[in-house]
């Protein structure tokens, strides 16, 4: 048995040993007090050792066995108030779902997620629950200490999992066909939950994407030690199987225009949901070096088409000594790790704050940190620096200190004066952000988009043309994909409502 499978198998152990016990009292009749449930400690989750995931890409978390997850639901005090589910942008029935794992009911606990979330194996994963449902569970409240808060996140993928690997997945029911169509533009988490909520009503969906592979975001940008893709392939496949029709390498805006899908394919009604793709950079001298990479284009390239399996894949990659990556968020740490996944010797991340400040994920900084990714807090390019062959070969970086807060109330870096210096490094990628694609409004007459082209909607998703709505990153600007899912939600009402 390995290091990782035993770290699991005595997880396991420890989570059945205090089970047990519980189990038997609520077999008596007896009733856990909220005491008891606070008493319950939060579960670890299992993952791989460090040194072995930091040269694969199979996931690093390994996900919950059986007494891990009914121990973990047994600490939720099922709040009457479900304050939970308020932290939730697609307002899964929280508490109810627990409830079916402490009963042992895996399968009627993964069909109530799915009453509003049909990608729980997905959000389980990569959703930032610790900002969500989980900031504001009592369980956390009450310990004074969030991170102790009932681990929502791992109950929703445990039981996605369960149902997948024991083969009990079904289709949600569909309504009688309607005769109306809808189209999708763009199948990451926004329009995927589109089409889901239109299929049920009966509408004819079909959904087109502009790659040869359908999950959007969660495709091309999550790497796959985070969220492998036959995960998402599966969830896609539910969809299928409701009736939604794929159509893939198919670029809105050129292949088709949305005037002519409305029009001339007879569509009565189009959701956009194409994300935003379109990279952000540091506009300091040196970027057109070879070597320099956004990381969108790294990403993809490792994700999408499998650049980190050289034997099985074509797809070019660049070999690097020492990385470097330019950000401080989660695509940033999926950059970072993938380097050292396709064989750096060093990565480092550079970043103009200190980690407090670091949007990305607390576990993925953790976990970055575990796989040997050095941090270089309080810096940022002034250049980066080529040799006489146009090569990257470091960059000047410019010290910083935390002066008064900006306007997102973060402490604003203040550059220290005289302490530049140059790094060593051979590869820069650039993980700064992304800004949405021009070429949806560029050619859609009179679709309203603001200044960085993001799509103008009103409260139902609506944009300024009749019959389409929008949502998700093209409308948020780069955001999770929970938040990408609560406006497919809502723009799914709107056009069910539309059509009714």
């Amino acid at each position: 048995m390995s290091g990782t499978e035993n770290t699991k198998a005595l997880l396991e152990e420890e989570a059945r040993s205090l089970l047990e016990p519980l189990l038997e009292r609520k077999g008596r009749g007896e009733k856990l007090s909220p005491r008891d449930r606070l008493a319950i400690p939060a579960q670890e989750m299992p993952v791989q050792d460090p040194l072995e995931r930091g040269k694969n890409v199979s996931e690093v978390a390994l996900g919950y066995g059986e007494p891990q997850a009914r121990l973990e639901a047994e600490r939720c005090l099922g709040c009457k108030n479900a304050p939970c589910i308020k932290g939730c942008p697609v307002q899964v029935p929280i508490p109810r779902f627990i409830a079916e794992i402490q009963e042992g009911n895996f399968k009627a606990a993964v069909d109530v997620v799915k009453e509003t979330n049909l990608l729980p194996a997905v959000c389980g994963r990569v959703c930032p629950q610790e900002k969500q449902c989980q900031l504001e569970c009592t369980v956390g409240k009450s310990l004074k200490n969030t991170a102790k808060a009932v681990a929502i996140g791992r109950l929703e993928r445990f039981v996605a999992d369960w149902e997948r690997e024991q083969g009990r997945v079904t289709i949600p029911p569909v309504k009688p066909k309607t005769g109306k169509k809808v189209a999708v533009i763009g199948s990451g988490p926004a329009g995927l939950t589109v089409a889901a909520d239109v299929a049920r009503e009966g509408h004819e969906v079909v959904m087109f994407e502009a790659f040869h592979k359908p999950g959007g975001v969660m495709v091309y940008g999550i790497p796959e030690f985070r969220l492998p893709k036959a995960i998402v392939r599966a969830e896609v496949d539910t969809l299928v199987g409701m009736g939604v029709r794929l159509e893939t390498n198919f670029l809105a805006g050129r292949t088709r225009t949305i005037g002519e899908i409305l029009d001339d394919d007879k569509f009565d009604a189009v959701f956009i949901g194409v994300g935003a793709g379109l990279p952000k950079f540091l506009g300091c001298p040196g970027e057109n070096l070879v070597g320099v990479f956004s990381a969108n284009e790294y990403l993809t390239r490792a994700n999408l088409m499998k650049a980190y399996d050289p034997d099985r894949a074509d797809t070019p990659m660049y070999r690097s000594r020492i990385a470097a990556v330019i950000g401080g968020g989660n695509v940033a740490m999926d950059a970072a790790r993938m380097a050292l996944r396709l064989g750096a010797e060093a990565v480092h991340v550079i970043y103009r704050r200190t980690r407090d400040e670091m949007p990305a994920r607390a576990e993925e900084v953790e976990h970055a940190m575990e796989e040997g990714i050095i941090f270089n807090f309080l810096r940022n390019p002034n250049q980066i620096l080529g040799d006489d062959q146009g090569r990257v070969t470091g960059m000047e970086l410019q010290q910083f200190e935390l002066g008064e807060p900006d306007a997102s109330g973060r402490r604003s870096p203040v550059a220290i004066p005289g302490s530049a210096y140059t790094f060593n490094c051979d590869t820069v990628i650039v993980a700064l952000g992304n800004e949405s694609n021009p070429l949806l409004s560029r050619t859609t007459e009179n679709l309203k988009a603001d200044r960085r082209g993001r799509i103008l909607v009103n409260a139902d998703q609506k944009t300024s043309l009749d019959r389409v709505y929008a949502g998700g990153d093209i409308v948020l600007g780069a955001a999770t994909v929970i938040l990408a899912m609560g406006e497919g939600r809502r723009a799914a009402a709107s056009i069910n409502d539309l059509l009714a």
